[in-house]
């Protein structure tokens, strides 16, 4: 079959020949129509993200763990449960049956395929808490998870968004999506700061946090506050780490603040299923649009190298 290869770390994966998958016993064999390709995807070809290990292990290989394929009998499926070298940019994946879900009619194989950016979002209610009328900032509000989140925060009736970003010509864009103010974090530590103050309004009810690192860092300083007033509760939801993998959180961030820090894993198990059918719901009625770009599988190499994205979801097809 042909697939995208990386034979080295940190490598571009390759359109070339790979030795068909076998099928095992409960597995089923998936024809592929469509893969997502995500930060976590090249984090683990970089050999950086902490599940690559496996991958790493098994080069040359076939990047991405899950996607949308279609069953012998027809039926469209997200499937994931890839063992490497085996991956999901391929034309064919070997999976565990159990490892199958059929995709919600009227939902198109690539947009399918970007669902777990509009999932992730969710977090601010399964983790975060979010309730109608409280105040939410988006960090890393220009990329495809960020715009979603923006969109989200308004659906589930945010009453004040708050978007940052780098990109000055993006953060214009977000007011249409439906942030009520944008923060740019390409400046200094101390405007930045300041910044964060200065749009808080009676607080941040809750953060839905892609960027970790210096911006992350400097929300939390801007947090703690100038008297012995005690805050109200700030619910900070982690999800990426796009602005690094660190921050260097002092005490009193967390002893004045009111800051909770949670992973967006927090209640996943028991929300996942309500969180999934309402973006679902939401993408059926229009309420909710999530952007991609497809390139065929054939093209890989130039596909993975693209800077031009902005804030689209990358997502592979078949030739």
């Amino acid at each position: 079959m042909k697939a995208a290869v990386v034979d080295r770390a940190g490598a571009v994966p390759r359109f070339q020949d790979f030795p068909d998958p076998e099928v095992g016993e409960g597995q089923v064999l998936v024809t592929v129509e469509a893969v997502a390709v995500e930060n976590v995807d090249r984090a683990i070809v970089a050999g950086t993200h902490y599940t690559s290990a496996p991958f790493q292990a098994a080069l040359p290989a076939i990047p991405c763990f899950d996607g949308i394929g279609r069953l012998p009998d027809g039926t469209v499926v997200g499937f994931g449960g890839v063992t490497p070298p085996y991956g999901t940019l391929a034309q064919y994946a070997a999976v565990p049956a159990t490892h199958t879900a059929p995709i919600p009619e009227g939902i198109g194989a690539p947009i399918a395929a970007a669902l777990s950016s509009a999932i992730s979002a969710m977090s601010m209610r399964t983790a975060g808490g979010l309730s109608s009328g409280e105040t939410v900032l988006v960090q890393g509000a220009t990329g495809v998870a960020g715009r979603l989140a923006v969109q989200i925060a308004r659906l589930l009736g945010a009453g004040r968004i708050v978007a940052t970003g780098r990109d000055e010509e993006a953060l214009r864009q977000l007011s249409a999506l439906g942030a009520d103010a944008v923060i740019n974090t390409a400046v200094d530590d101390a405007e930045l700061v300041q910044a964060f103050r200065d749009h808080a309004g009676d607080g941040y009810d809750v953060v839905i946090d892609y960027l970790w690192g210096r911006p992350t860092e400097l929300l939390t300083r801007a947090l703690i506050p100038g008297s012995f007033a005690m805050p109200e509760r700030t619910r900070l939801v982690q999800i990426g780490e796009s602005a690094g993998p660190a921050i260097s959180l002092t005490g009193d961030a967390l002893r004045t603040s009111g800051l909770e820090i949670y992973g967006a894993a927090r209640n996943l198990a028991s929300g996942m299923a309500a969180a999934y059918q309402q973006v679902v719901d939401w993408l059926r009625s229009g309420e909710l649009a999530i952007d991609v770009t497809t390139m065929p599988l054939s093209e890989i190499e130039s596909a993975w190298t693209r800077t031009d994205l902005r804030g689209t979801r990358l997502v592979i097809v078949p030739d």
